[in-house]
Protein backbone atom coordinates (compact mmCIF):
# COMPACT_ATOMS: atom_id res chain seq x y z
CA UNK A 1 0.00 0.00 0.00
CA UNK A 2 1.12 3.55 -1.07
CA UNK A 3 1.13 6.24 1.21
CA UNK A 4 -2.49 8.44 2.94
CA UNK A 5 -1.27 11.57 3.36
CA UNK A 6 -4.03 12.16 5.64
CA UNK A 7 -3.33 9.10 8.03
CA UNK A 8 0.49 10.60 7.22
CA UNK A 9 -0.07 14.07 8.44
CA UNK A 10 -1.86 13.24 11.14
CA UNK A 11 0.65 11.07 12.95
CA UNK A 12 3.02 14.78 13.26
CA UNK A 13 0.27 16.30 15.60
CA UNK A 14 -0.23 19.46 13.35
CA UNK A 15 -2.24 22.40 14.83
CA UNK A 16 -5.27 23.89 13.14
CA UNK A 17 -3.76 27.06 13.46
CA UNK A 18 -0.23 26.05 12.25
CA UNK A 19 1.82 27.69 9.22
CA UNK A 20 2.85 24.93 6.74
CA UNK A 21 4.72 24.43 3.76
CA UNK A 22 5.08 21.59 1.01
CA UNK A 23 8.59 21.88 -0.69
CA UNK A 24 8.00 20.01 -3.94
CA UNK A 25 4.32 19.76 -3.48
CA UNK A 26 3.97 18.22 -6.82
CA UNK A 27 0.64 17.11 -7.71
CA UNK A 28 -0.47 18.55 -4.07
CA UNK A 29 -1.62 15.41 -2.31
CA UNK A 30 0.08 16.34 0.99
CA UNK A 31 -0.70 20.12 0.73
CA UNK A 32 -4.79 19.46 0.06
CA UNK A 33 -4.39 17.03 3.35
CA UNK A 34 -2.10 19.86 5.07
CA UNK A 35 -5.00 22.19 4.20
CA UNK A 36 -7.71 20.17 5.67
CA UNK A 37 -5.85 20.01 9.18
CA UNK A 38 -4.73 23.54 9.35
CA UNK A 39 -8.36 25.52 8.83
CA UNK A 40 -7.64 28.66 10.68
CA UNK A 41 -3.84 28.22 9.25
CA UNK A 42 -2.28 28.52 5.76
CA UNK A 43 -0.99 26.24 3.27
CA UNK A 44 2.24 27.31 0.77
CA UNK A 45 2.67 24.57 -1.73
CA UNK A 46 5.97 25.32 -3.42
CA UNK A 47 6.52 23.66 -6.63
CA UNK A 48 9.63 24.34 -9.53
CA UNK A 49 7.46 22.59 -12.21
CA UNK A 50 5.24 25.46 -13.67
CA UNK A 51 2.78 23.08 -15.56
CA UNK A 52 2.39 21.12 -11.89
CA UNK A 53 1.87 24.96 -10.61
CA UNK A 54 -0.68 25.58 -12.58
CA UNK A 55 -2.80 22.10 -12.28
CA UNK A 56 -2.71 22.88 -8.40
CA UNK A 57 -3.52 26.05 -9.10
CA UNK A 58 -6.73 25.38 -11.05
CA UNK A 59 -8.21 22.50 -8.63
CA UNK A 60 -7.54 25.10 -5.49
CA UNK A 61 -9.40 27.19 -7.06
CA UNK A 62 -12.05 25.04 -8.46
CA UNK A 63 -12.34 23.00 -4.78
CA UNK A 64 -12.54 26.64 -2.99
CA UNK A 65 -9.27 25.92 -0.77
CA UNK A 66 -9.32 29.13 0.83
CA UNK A 67 -5.63 28.09 3.05
CA UNK A 68 -3.80 26.57 0.09
CA UNK A 69 -1.74 28.84 -1.67
CA UNK A 70 0.68 27.45 -4.82
CA UNK A 71 3.84 29.23 -5.46
CA UNK A 72 6.37 28.46 -8.26
CA UNK A 73 10.06 28.04 -6.42
CA UNK A 74 13.38 26.51 -6.43
CA UNK A 75 14.04 24.69 -3.37
CA UNK A 76 17.65 24.35 -3.73
CA UNK A 77 19.09 28.14 -4.11
CA UNK A 78 18.63 30.49 -0.83
CA UNK A 79 14.96 32.46 -0.75
CA UNK A 80 14.25 30.38 -4.08
CA UNK A 81 10.71 29.07 -2.31
CA UNK A 82 9.52 32.85 -1.85
CA UNK A 83 8.75 32.62 1.94
CA UNK A 84 9.45 34.55 4.65
CA UNK A 85 12.55 33.89 7.11
CA UNK A 86 11.00 31.90 9.88
CA UNK A 87 7.17 31.77 8.94
CA UNK A 88 6.72 28.09 8.84
CA UNK A 89 5.17 25.75 11.93
CA UNK A 90 5.40 23.01 9.73
CA UNK A 91 7.70 21.59 6.43
CA UNK A 92 6.97 18.86 4.46
CA UNK A 93 9.44 17.23 2.14
CA UNK A 94 7.19 14.02 0.18
CA UNK A 95 9.20 12.02 -2.00
CA UNK A 96 10.78 15.10 -3.26
CA UNK A 97 14.69 14.07 -1.63
CA UNK A 98 15.91 11.55 -4.20
CA UNK A 99 14.95 14.05 -7.14
CA UNK A 100 16.98 17.01 -5.73
CA UNK A 101 20.87 17.44 -6.69
CA UNK A 102 21.14 20.05 -3.48
CA UNK A 103 20.15 18.40 -0.54
CA UNK A 104 21.96 20.31 1.35
CA UNK A 105 20.80 23.25 0.07
CA UNK A 106 17.40 22.13 0.11
CA UNK A 107 17.89 21.65 3.77
CA UNK A 108 19.47 24.95 4.28
CA UNK A 109 16.58 26.69 2.84
CA UNK A 110 14.12 24.35 4.93
CA UNK A 111 15.72 25.81 8.00
CA UNK A 112 15.28 29.56 6.47
CA UNK A 113 11.64 29.30 6.81
CA UNK A 114 11.09 27.36 9.76
CA UNK A 115 10.12 28.62 13.03
CA UNK A 116 12.37 28.20 16.22
CA UNK A 117 11.12 24.62 17.24
CA UNK A 118 9.32 24.05 14.19
CA UNK A 119 8.89 20.71 12.57
CA UNK A 120 9.72 18.68 9.39
CA UNK A 121 8.43 15.81 8.29
CA UNK A 122 10.35 13.44 5.51
CA UNK A 123 8.43 11.13 3.19
CA UNK A 124 11.13 9.29 0.53
CA UNK A 125 11.25 5.91 -1.08
CA UNK A 126 12.71 3.06 1.11
CA UNK A 127 13.61 1.28 -2.31
CA UNK A 128 13.32 1.32 -6.01
CA UNK A 129 10.00 -0.20 -6.10
CA UNK A 130 8.90 -2.96 -9.86
CA UNK A 131 9.73 0.16 -12.10
CA UNK A 132 8.07 2.84 -9.57
CA UNK A 133 10.01 5.60 -7.96
CA UNK A 134 13.61 6.20 -7.93
CA UNK A 135 16.27 4.50 -9.71
CA UNK A 136 18.13 2.34 -7.41
CA UNK A 137 20.74 4.75 -7.12
CA UNK A 138 18.91 7.50 -6.44
CA UNK A 139 16.90 6.28 -3.56
CA UNK A 140 18.03 8.78 -0.43
CA UNK A 141 17.96 6.12 2.17
CA UNK A 142 16.63 6.33 5.78
CA UNK A 143 20.42 6.38 7.40
CA UNK A 144 21.19 9.00 4.96
CA UNK A 145 18.72 11.32 5.73
CA UNK A 146 19.38 11.13 9.10
CA UNK A 147 22.84 11.68 9.32
CA UNK A 148 22.68 14.70 6.68
CA UNK A 149 19.49 16.33 8.80
CA UNK A 150 21.62 15.99 12.25
CA UNK A 151 24.14 17.09 10.27
CA UNK A 152 22.58 20.26 9.72
CA UNK A 153 20.98 21.09 13.14
CA UNK A 154 17.81 18.92 13.20
CA UNK A 155 16.71 16.64 15.69
CA UNK A 156 15.02 13.19 15.04
CA UNK A 157 11.47 13.20 16.92
CA UNK A 158 10.40 9.72 18.39
CA UNK A 159 7.12 9.56 16.09
CA UNK A 160 5.99 6.79 14.30
CA UNK A 161 4.98 8.01 11.07
CA UNK A 162 3.19 5.74 8.60
CA UNK A 163 4.47 6.24 5.07
CA UNK A 164 3.67 3.03 3.31
CA UNK A 165 5.05 -0.32 2.24
CA UNK A 166 7.80 1.14 0.02
CA UNK A 167 8.55 4.14 1.80
CA UNK A 168 9.70 5.80 5.44
CA UNK A 169 8.68 8.70 7.34
CA UNK A 170 10.63 10.66 9.80
CA UNK A 171 9.78 13.66 11.90
CA UNK A 172 12.51 15.87 12.73
CA UNK A 173 12.24 19.33 15.40
CA UNK A 174 14.36 22.56 14.24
Amino acid sequence: MFMDPMQTLRACDIHPSETVADFGAGAGFMARAAATLVPQGQVFAIEINRDMVARVTREVVQHHIQNLHVLWGDIEVPKGCQLENASVDFLILSNIMFQLEDKQGCIQEVLRVLKPHGRVLLVDWSESFGGMGPAPTSVFSKPDAQVLFARLGLTELPAMVPAGAHHYGILFKR
